[in-house]
């Protein structure tokens, strides 16, 4: 039974830090692609990082360089996105994925979580 969960959204002030979990569950994690995306009201769902299997390489949408990291704990089957200095625009509800659409591969295999959502305001 193929499932992602994500954790960690919330309600933030301007300049602090959240960070977003997503585990897996019925499949190893480490096999894939691992993806963050968001969407916020009225735009269209936008990549945020991605990390390669092996977690060598990673990318970041040019909004979020600097202020947000992905990374892997494989022991624990888990993605997570550790996101500081927040600001206003970041608001969004946030997905994680698994599969190889930002890398590429010949897998069609693909999850997506329910998105968890964070807002950022004072």
């Amino acid at each position: 039974q193929v499932q992602l969960v994500e954790s960690g959204g919330g309600l933030v002030e301007p300049g602090g830090s959240l960070r977003l979990s997503c585990a897996a569950s019925g499949f190893t994690f480490s096999n894939y692609e691992a993806d963050w995306y968001r969407q916020a009201p009225g735009k269209e769902r936008e990549l945020v990082a991605a990390i390669t299997r092996a977690g060598t390489t990673t990318d970041y949408a040019d909004s979020v360089k600097g202020r947000f990291t992905i990374s892997r704990d494989d022991a624990k089957n888990t993605v997570h996105l550790q996101m500081n200095s927040l600001k206003p625009e970041d608001t969004a509800v946030y997905y994680c994925y698994a599969g190889s659409q930002y890398y590429g591969g010949w897998e069609d295999f693909e999850a997506w979580g329910q998105g968890t959502q964070v807002t950022v305001s004072s």
